[in-house]
């Protein structure tokens, strides 16, 4: 598990007075890196900020399909690598559903480290972001004002105008795991009652370590004794805990002149969790639009409209993975059973997970985004 770094004290000075940016990210994750890796060649004064440093806080299992992962030129994080799900119900020991592409655990610090390397000159400090009064941005260490902002803090969608719902009445799953050392061979599901009623548990390798957990679609259920039984089970230790909440429905992904990539727009697959592709995915269309604002092709409403209106147009196949997922706590028995068995035949998972793929597919991370060349330091 990654070591808290973040600076304390006199290490986080206040920002200087008139502190600003022409590109302010809050969030340094998966979306918020992503936006910046666009933008490395705009000449743009780039500036990211996060509560925690860069790669220091994991709350995920780390998980995505290979492709992806070369595509962004982050390969070098990969630590395992699987062509299959082995799934569990209480009646089907073992199902092996084959994919059609492969699926890589990764190391979280040394993928958004690769990230960043990426970005160009883009600047990050670290600051806690509190909210927000138009283009300007309130931090613990002062404000920031800048003529682009992107939320990318994830589900509290910090910069959001009003309140903000929260759980367990927000349209939030939630999920918990430990990370014992271990070995294995397989990538594991268990839709099983035993363990929780809407959701299922996991296992993922990820060469010496393995990240195990339960996710329970409703959030009003407790997660915690079902994944320290499915860790008993399965006789490992509970060590290493983290877990999150998981966004489940589409939010706006443009509102109130600002921009929303990642778990703050809700940019998360419902029934499979799957957010770390869609950050990518989304955090790509989100700067491909800011730097036709700043290559003055476009202005910043005509980019919050077209970027707003490509997140809507995923909400179909939004809507369907939540109706899947909506349907799992009435399948338990028979009915789960015939499913698990029935993706077992190569042609009906490897035709199932191809569809799910170009939900949000890799080719969309190429061409990478042009070279960066120099620029000037953010004033902060």
């Amino acid at each position: 598990m990654p070591v808290r770094a973040t600076k304390r004290g006199a290490a986080r000075p206040p920002f200087l007075p008139g502190a600003d940016a022409d590109v302010l990210i809050c969030g340094a994750s998966f979306a918020g890196l992503t936006v910046a890796r666009e933008l490395r060649a705009t000449g743009a004064r780039v500036l990211v900020l996060d509560r925690y440093e860069i790669g220091e806080r994991q709350t995920s299992a780390c998980a995505a399909p290979t492709e992806w992962l070369r595509n962004m030129g982050v390969e070098a994080s990969i630590r395992q690598t699987f062509g299959s799900l082995l799934v569990h119900t209480p009646q089907v020991a073992k199902a092996r559903w084959t994919l059609p592409w492969t699926f890589s655990t990764f190391d979280y610090p040394s993928l958004c480290e690769g990230l960043f390397e990426q970005s160009g000159d883009a600047v990050f400090d670290t600051a806690k972001v509190e909210g927000r009064t138009g283009t300007t941005v309130h931090t613990d260490r002062g404000d920031v004002t800048a003529g682009l902002i992107v939320d990318a803090l994830g589900w509290r969608r910090v910069l959001g105008p009003g309140a903000n719902v929260q759980p367990p009445e927000a349209a939030l799953s939630r999920g918990l795991e430990v990370h014992p050392n271990g070995l294995g061979a397989d990538l594991e599901l268990w839709i099983d009652p035993r363990y929780v009623d809407a959701g299922y548990g996991w296992s993922f390798p990820a060469l010496d370590e393995l990240r195990i957990g339960v996710g329970s679609f409703d959030p009003h259920d407790p997660v915690k004794q079902p994944t320290l039984r499915l860790v008993d089970d399965v006789d490992a230790s509970p060590d290493g805990y983290q877990g999150n909440w998981i966004p489940h429905r589409l939010r706006p992904a443009a509102e109130d002149g600002v921009f929303f990539a990642g778990d703050s727009a809700g940019h998360c697959l419902p029934l499979t969790a799957e957010g770390i592709r869609m950050a990518f995915y989304f955090g790509i269309a989100c700067g491909r639009e800011l730097r036709a604002v700043l290559d003055g092709r476009s202005t910043r409403d005509e980019a919050l409209a077209s970027y707003g209106a490509f997140s809507a147009s995923h909400r179909f196949a939004f809507e369907c993975m939540y109706a899947a997922q909506q349907s799992i706590r009435h399948l338990h028995g028979r009915p789960l059973d015939g499913v698990t068995r029935f993706f077992t035949r190569r042609r009906v998972s490897e035709w199932a997970f191809r569809h799910y793929l170009d939900i949000a597919p890799p080719s969309y991370a190429v061409p990478s985004p042009p070279a960066a060349r120099a620029v000037a330091a953010v004033a902060a």
